[in-house]
């Protein structure tokens, strides 16, 4: 049944731009205001392929590789959420990218609520899925969440077995789709990490994900940018599923009782990466969103 919600892959141009003296990789498609689609980990741009024909008639789709991953370049950094930040605002104003509705996921949310928080003017609407809304406590972990963090904190070896990124992709990506990829899509998300060490980026990530016990940079991060966000009249779509990964029940009240201009829906069951088992669902919530936004400024 999933299946036949599948359509095929559609392959979108490979761009290039320099960002602080390495390439970042994008695709991009239609004109008019952008719409930037941030990526969480291990994943790539290579994830919103399938999202992405839903909206060009609605604005410039605009998706990069994260600094590190997928076919952006590899420079000797740390990989800090912060370093992503930096490299993505300097991205959007390499670009110029003006008006932006920003559609996140997973670890690009961070990056994403920060930049609007700091750029509010510049943005146009928000578009949030699996998205780290608030500062996580231990009863706000789902389920899943705290099963992964339990395996990985139990390897002997996960240092080793995360630089090698593609064993991470290969162990992750299908506990968190409702579907069987096919080994030419496995492939695509394996690649960046086939070379020996490739897989640090993905290393940091393990070593700053949030825990429960709010007492990390990220944690003070992601408060900060939480608290501007209750006052925020930006639009707002929350998209979020059951049994989900890192979004629960709980914070899918909190976002309905606390974030204004807040549009809730709910895309059914599905785990972290709905984009890949049910993108049109995903592309046509946001579609009709975002013209919804432009019919009610209009009048």
């Amino acid at each position: 049944m999933v299946n036949e919600r599948i359509f095929h892959t559609v392959q979108l141009p490979s761009q290039y731009i320099e960002v602080y003296g390495s390439r970042m990789h994008y695709v991009e498609a239609g004109e008019g205001s952008p719409i930037l689609f941030l990526h969480g980990i291990p994943t790539s741009s290579y994830l919103w392929r399938n999202v992405i024909p839903h909206l060009t008639q609605l604005g410039r789709c605009i998706a990069p590789d994260l600094i590190g991953f997928g076919h952006s370049d590899k420079p000797d950094i740390d990989y800090t959420v912060f370093d992503h930040i930096r490299y993505i605002e300097k991205f959007i104003e390499t670009l110029g990218l003006k008006n932006i509705t920003i559609v996140m996921h997973g670890w690009g949310s961070l990056i994403g609520l920060d930049y609007a928080m700091r750029h509010e003017r510049n943005c146009r609407g928000l578009v949030f899925y699996e998205a780290f809304l608030r500062s996580l406590n231990e009863n706000d972990i789902s389920l899943p969440f705290q099963e992964q963090l339990i395996a990985l904190q139990g390897m002997e070896n996960v240092s080793d077995f995360v630089m090698n990124g593609s064993a991470f992709v290969d162990k992750i990506i299908p506990q968190n789709v409702m579907r069987q990829l096919t080994e030419e899509e496995m492939q695509n998300y394996r690649q960046p990490f086939l070379q020996e060490g490739a897989g640090k980026p993905i290393l940091q990530y393990l070593r700053e994900l949030p825990n429960g016990q709010g007492k990390t940079r990220i944690d003070k991060l992601i408060a900060d940018y939480s608290e501007k966000l209750k006052h925020s009249r930006l639009p707002k779509l929350m998209l979020y599923s059951v049994p989900g990964f890192i979004t629960s029940i709980a914070t899918v009240i909190w976002a309905k009782d606390n974030l204004p201009n807040l549009e809730v829906v709910d895309i059914g069951e599905e785990l972290h990466l709905a984009q890949e088992s049910n993108p049109r669902l995903i592309g046509g919530t946001i579609s009709a969103w975002l013209q919804g936004i432009e019919q009610a400024k209009s009048t």
